[in-house]
């Protein structure tokens, strides 16, 4: 609300000085000092900035004072209004939410773990991710489907199935995930055997091969529900590539105007979109994993309309996914400026960049027993610890996990977060428990403190940050934004006395009511645990 009545009485107040249409920026200043929002509006505009101030006071009764600072102008709220919103953010259920995509329906793909491998701390990334983002599209009136794209065909099925049938002689059996590396391993040396392997696996032509493929996916699926249960995901869809090659490859053949024949494969000329070639058929006649892709979009599309289909996935095959993206909306001009690809980094280990394929994988999770561990069991501890690490991130960044500084509680972990939450829902139930009487007042907002007041003012920030990492695709925003709360609620709650003579006030009870539900609403979006103790 005061974010939104600013910046329209800014618009005005540019019309009044000749000075309409400008784009300006309403920021929150990097410091209190300089006030609760401040706007560029008269640098842009170029008018002055004094001038720009006086056209607007008056105008928002929620603003004490309006100062200028160079060219810049800033808005300092009353104690009144301060006071108000603390009193709503502990009250209002809906607290926090926005209508940024109000009416929109989107799809969201993340994780995409591949059936016969190992669900591995990639995965373990881009489903902390993909889950978040959904959660902010949610908070911000969306209607969100989940989406996860599985390979449950291709050639590294091919080379785990090889694995289980060619054991090395005096070997243990292997798990799927284990035959894989050893398939691998072993590709180049049977590379005419195991290509052959993948044909028959696609034509379901050889009875023992079914049987095998059978086991090996339905166990992998299984053990990819365990994980995704742990890290608090449910799914709306699940698409298999064994479903939408077959489509990809019709859609191929369907739209030769699209695609051309190149030394007996069917490639996508991507340079005259600034882009490259990519092969979308093999020589052998098989659907690559672009056909699939294509396949995927169809399939997408019969869940019904979207305005937004988002991918997760990593960075590295960015290039790959703006050729796929042209290919497709050339096939369906409706998905024109539809498809979106949001790129992540890396969870990088000490030994470098982690491959599945060469068998140095760290397992989603191993990686979560680990850290449950180092927090004493306390698997929604271990979850928070490292959802927060992914999340602090920009996009695009790689993220190397520590998990000693992972679970501190010192600040700037999701522990810490998790804690500042406890403490809060524990200061409340004690009241409630002890039966403190609470004492109210027509003019109790004049006895907050000032550590009160700046704890209050940098509440009232929650739900335009909300928004903004949902308009920007980055939860790194709301990470932010949560430790400053549970830093500064840290501090109050260490140098002030909360109870005085057995009595609590009401301005009290609100504010500890409001930074609960901050935190709460805040680490339900990032999809980190909620506890009731520590």
């Amino acid at each position: 609300m005061f974010r939104q009545d600013t910046e329209a009485a800014i618009k005005d107040a540019l019309v009044a000085l000749g000075a309409g249409g400008a784009s300006f920026a309403l920021e929150r200043p990097a410091t209190l000092a300089h006030g609760d929002y401040s706007t560029n509006a008269a640098m842009v505009a170029r008018v002055d900035a004094h001038e720009l101030a006086n056209a607007l006071k008056g105008k928002l009764s929620f603003v004490e004072r309006i100062e200028v600072a160079g060219t810049f102008v800033n808005f300092f709220l009353s104690r009144d209004a301060v006071v108000a919103e603390v009193h709503k953010a502990a009250s209002d259920g809906e607290w926090g939410k926005n209508d940024l995509y109000a009416g929109k329906k989107i799809m969201v793909e993340y994780t995409d773990p591949n059936p016969f491998k190992e669900f591995h701390i990639g995965h373990l990334m881009g489903n902390v991710l993909g889950e978040s983002l959904a959660r902010l599209f949610v908070a911000s009136g969306a209607h969100v489907e989940r989406a996860n794209y599985q390979g449950d065909v291709g050639v590294h099925v091919a080379k785990a199935i090889w694995g289980k049938m060619h054991p090395p002689a005096g070997g243990a059996q292997f798990s799927w995930g284990e035959a894989y590396v050893y398939g691998s391993n072993e590709y180049e040396a049977h590379k005419e055997e195991i290509d052959a392997l993948n044909k028959t696996i696609y034509e379901k032509s050889d009875a023992h091969v079914n049987t095998l493929y059978d086991e090996g996916r339905t166990q992998s699926l299984a053990h990819f529900e365990q994980m995704y249960k742990k890290l608090g995901t449910k799914f709306d869809h699940y698409f298999f590539e064994s479903e939408t090659g077959p489509v990809g490859l019709q859609l191929v053949k369907a739209h030769p105007e699209v695609f051309e024949e190149s030394e007996g494969a069917i490639v996508f000329k991507g340079e005259q979109y600034g882009l490259h070639t990519r092969v979308f058929v093999n020589s052998k006649g098989l659907p690559t994993y672009e056909a699939k892709e294509l396949g995927l979009a169809e399939a997408k599309k019969e869940k019904g309309e979207y305005d937004l289909s988002i991918t997760v996935t990593a960075r590295e095959i960015q290039e790959y996914f703006k050729v796929v993206r042209v290919a497709a909306e050339k096939i369906f001009p409706d998905l024109e400026g539809r498809m979106v690809g949001w790129f992540h980094g890396f969870l990088k280990l000490t030994s470098g960049k982690m491959s599945s394929r060469l068998g140095n994988v760290i397992t989603g999770e191993l990686l979560l027993e680990d850290v449950t561990r180092a927090a004493r069991g306390r698997e929604d501890v271990a979850v928070g610890a490292i959802k927060y690490a992914i999340l602090r991130q920009g996009s695009g960044r790689d993220i190397i996990f520590d998990p000693e500084k992972s679970l501190s509680l010192e600040g700037d972990s999701g522990p810490y977060l998790q804690y500042a939450l406890v403490r809060a829902r524990s200061l409340i139930k004690a009241t409630k428990v002890a039966g403190i009487e609470c004492w109210t007042s027509d003019v109790q907002h004049s006895k907050m403190s000032e550590k009160e007041f700046v704890l209050a003012r940098i509440l009232l920030h929650f739900p335009e940050t909300l928004a903004r990492a949902a308009k920007e695709m980055e939860p790194h925003f709301v990470t932010t934004y949560l430790t400053e709360v549970a830093s500064a609620f840290n501090s109050w709650y260490a140098n002030e006395r909360v109870i005085v003579a057995g009595k609590v006030s009401s301005h009290v009870l609100d504010l500890v009511g409001a930074i609960e539900q901050t935190l709460a609403k805040g680490l339900q979006v990032l999809g980190i645990p909620t506890p009731e103790e520590m």
